[in-house]
C-alpha cells in the first residue's frame, strides 16, 4: 500500500517475462560417475573470471554467499537486466543439468546454443537461497553453449552462486566434481494443519536438492529448504526426517523432528464473527492529502478496518505504532481506542496493518518471528486489535512469518483475524513466499486480498496475458489463488477507491462489481470465464476508506452493498 507523499511506482511486466513465466521447471537427470560441472569459476571465488556482465552491472561480494567465499551481485537499470554469461565446452548429442542458487530480485538462468531447444527457468523476489534447475540437450555438432543469468529491468539486484553445467567433460575445465552433501541440520516443525506439516531445515552447501521422509519413508523431494507435508490424519503424531543429494549420492538423514497434525476445530481461519462476503479498507494513520478521518468516520459498509501502518523497531522483526495525533487533527489515543471498541460492538474487526510501500519490517529467523509475534500481540492489548494484516512489499520469509504468525495465534486465540495485501507478482506461483505463506498458515488465515494495481500486465491462470484495470485482469488472476490452494472464503480483490489511490490500475466500482459477478456466479465475465463458480468468495478490498472519502464514498456505496448482497 501507498505510504504518505507518494504512491508506488508502475511495475512493468513485459511480454518477456511472459514467456519465462510460462517456462516449466524440468527435472534434474541422474549424472554418470565421469560426468562433471563444466563451468568455470561457479562460485565466483576468482572474481567475474570467465564472466562478462552488460553494462557493468556485475560485481562480486562476501555476502551473502551460497557456498565459499564470494557471490555474483548484478544490479538492473532501467534498460538493462543485469546479464551476465559464460561460454562453456560441452558434447555434441549429450544431456546437461544447468543450475545455479540465487538470491534476492527476479533472476533468470538459461542457455543458448545448445543446437536443440534452448532452455531457460527463473524465480521471482526471494529473500532467502533458493536452486534454479533446467535441463538441455547438445546438438549434433555443438561443442559450446552460453550460459547466462539475468534480472529483470530497474528491479532490485540479484546474486547467484554454485553456478553448475553438469554433464560429459567438454575438455573446456571446470570446477570439481561434487561430493556427497552433509546431513541437513536445523530441522523443524514450521507449521500445521488437520491434514499436513510444514518442515523448514538449513541450508546444505553442495546440495542440488532434498528428500523429506515419514516414519522411514520417502514422501517428497523438494529443491529448497521447506516443504509441506499433506494428506495426513487429525490430531496426529508423525516423525519426520531430511536427507541432502547432489549428483554424487542423498546424505544420511538428518535427526528426527515430530509434529503433530492439528485437530479439526475451528480457528482464526473462519474469519469469526464476519459475514460470509466481507469488505476491507485501510484507514490511513496520517495525511497525505485524502480526507483526514477518525476510526469512528469509516463507513459502516466496511467489515474489516485495516490500520495502516505499524512501523519495525531497532529490534529485528518487532513492531510499534504511534498514533499520528497532529497529522489528524488532534485525535487522541483514547479516542482511538475507544472508536475501535464501538466498531467492534457493531460487529467489526479492526486490525493493525504491517509493511507498506516503504515498510523496513523483517522476519528472517527464529528470533525476529518471535519478536514479531510479541509485538504485534501487545498492540493488540494495547489497542484492542483484533489481529494483523500483513503488507510486506519488500519480500517475505515464508517459514519464519509462518512460523510468527503461529506464535501470535497461539497467544491470541482462535478469535484472531489475518489478513494479507500481496502484490500481484506475489501470487502469480505457489512458490512465492506470500502465496506460501498464504498457504503454510491456511487454518488461521482470515482473508488475502491481492491488491491488483500498480502492476502493468500478469499472467493468469490460463496461461494468457492480461492488463490491469479490466474485469479479466481481476478474475483470471484471482482463479490462481482460487484454484492454488486457497479457500474461496479466503481470497479477495483489493482495488483502489480513486485514481488518486494508486499510480495505476483503478478501476470503476461497477468493474469491481462485474469481476465479483463473473467469479459468484459466471455472469458479468469478460473474455475470461472461470472453468466453475466462487460462491464463498469472501470479497473486495480497497486502498484505502481515506480516499474512499474524497470521491465521496462511492465506492464503498457501491461495492459495498454488492458485495453484501451476494448470495
Amino acid at each position: 500500500m501507498p505510504r504518505p507523499g507518494r504512491l508506488r511506482p508502475l511495475r512493468i511486466w513485459s511480454g518477456a517475462v511472459t514467456a519465462a513465466l510460462a517456462l516449466s521447471f524440468a527435472g534434474t537427470g541422474q549424472a554418470s560417475a565421469a560426468d562433471v560441472n563444466n563451468a568455470r569459476n561457479a562460485g565466483f571465488e576468482a572474481g567475474l573470471g570467465s564472466w562478462t556482465c552488460s553494462a557493468g552491472s556485475g560485481t562480486t561480494v562476501s555476502s551473502p554467499v551460497h557456498s565459499g567465499s564470494a557471490a555474483l551481485k548484478a544490479t538492473p537499470a532501467g534498460q538493462d537486466n543485469a546479464q551476465c554469461t559464460q561460454s562453456v565446452a560441452v558434447r555434441p548429442n549429450s544431456t546437461y543439468t544447468l543450475s545455479a542458487w540465487v538470491q534476492g530480485g527476479y533472476t533468470y538462468l538459461g542457455t543458448t546454443g545448445t543446437g536443440t531447444t534452448d532452455v531457460s527457468t527463473w524465480t521471482p523476489d526471494t529473500s532467502g537461497w533458493k536452486q534454479l534447475s533446467t535441463t538441455f540437450t547438445t546438438g549434433s555438432s555443438t561443442t559450446s553453449v552460453t550460459v547466462y543469468l539475468h534480472g529483470w529491468y530497474g528491479q532490485a539486484a540479484y546474486y547467484a552462486d554454485d553456478v553448475s553445467v553438469y554433464g560429459p567433460d567438454g575438455g573446456g575445465g571446470g570446477d570439481p566434481v561434487p561430493t556427497v552433501p552433509a546431513a541437513p541440520t536445523g530441522l523443524s516443525a514450521t507449521g500445521t494443519t488437520p491434514s499436513s506439516v510444514s518442515l523448514a531445515w538449513n541450508t546444505v552447501s553442495d546440495a542440488t536438492g532434498y528428500n523429506v521422509y515419514r516414519g522411514g519413508t520417502k514422501v517428497a523431494s523438494v529443491t529448497g529448504t521447506s516443504a509441506t507435508v499433506t494428506g495426513l490424519s487429525a490430531s496426529t503424531s508423525y516423525s519426520f526426517q531430511v536427507t541432502a543429494v547432489n549428483a554424487a549420492g542423498e546424505s544420511p538423514k538428518s535427526a528426527t523432528v515430530t509434529a503433530t497434525t492439528a485437530g479439526t476445530g475451528g480457528g482464526g481461519g473462519s474469519g469469526s464473527g464476519l459475514p460470509k462476503h466481507a469488505v476491507t479498507g485501510y484507514w490511513q494513520n496520517f495525511n497525505n492529502g485524502a480526507t483526514v478521518q477518525k476510526i469512528s468516520d469509516v463507513p459502516s459498509q466496511y467489515d474489516i478496518i485495516a490500520v495502516a501502518f505499524a512501523d519495525a523497531t531497532t529490534t529485528p522483526g518487532a513492531v510499534t505504532f504511534n498514533l499520528d495525533s497532529a497529522g489528524l487533527g488532534g485525535y487522541t489515543a483514547d479516542q482511538f481506542k475507544a472508536d475501535i471498541r464501538a466498531k467492534q460492538a457493531a460487529g467489526k474487526k479492526v486490525v493493525v496493518s504491517v509493511g507498506g510501500q516503504n515498510g523496513t519490517v523483517s522476519v528472517s529467523d527464529p528470533t525476529s518471528a518471535a519478536n514479531f509475534a510479541g509485538s504485534v500481540y501487545s498492540l493488540m492489548q494495547t489497542y484492542g486489535f483484533d489481529g494483523v494484516d500483513i503488507d510486506l512489499e519488500n519480500g517475505i520469509n515464508a517459514t519464519y512469518m509462518s512460523q510468527a504468525l503461529r506464535t501470535l495465534s497461539q497467544k491470541a486465540g482462535p478469535s484472531l483475524i489475518i489478513t494479507m495485501a500481496p502484490q500481484t507478482i506475489d501470487m502469480q506461483s505457489t512458490s512465492a513466499g506470500y502465496f506460501q505463506t498464504a498457504l503454510n498458515i491456511k487454518d488461521i488465515l482470515t482473508v488475502v486480498n491481492t491488491q491488483y494495481y500498480n502492476s502493468g500486465s500478469m499472467l493468469g491462470c490460463d496461461g494468457k496475458v492480461y492488463s490491469q484495470g479490466s474485469v479479466d485482469f481481476l478474475t483470471a488472476l484471482a482463479c490462481i489463488q482460487l484454484e492454488g490452494g486457497l479457500a474461496p472464503s479466503q481470497v479477495g480483490l483489493g482495488v483502489p477507491a480513486s485514481p488518486s489511490g494508486a499510480g495505476s490500475g483503478y478501476v470503476s466500482p461497477t468493474v469491481v462489481n462485474n469481476a465479483l459477478d463473473c467469479l459468484t456466479k459466471l455472469t458479468n465475465c469478460g473474455s475470461f470465464k472461470p472453468s466453475r463458480t466462487y460462491p464463498d468468495l469472501r470479497g473486495a478490498m480497497t486502498w484505502s476508506t481515506n480516499w474512499d472519502a474524497a470521491a465521496g464514498n462511492t465506492w464503498s456505496n457501491t461495492v459495498g452493498a454488492h458485495v453484501h448482497a451476494l448470495p
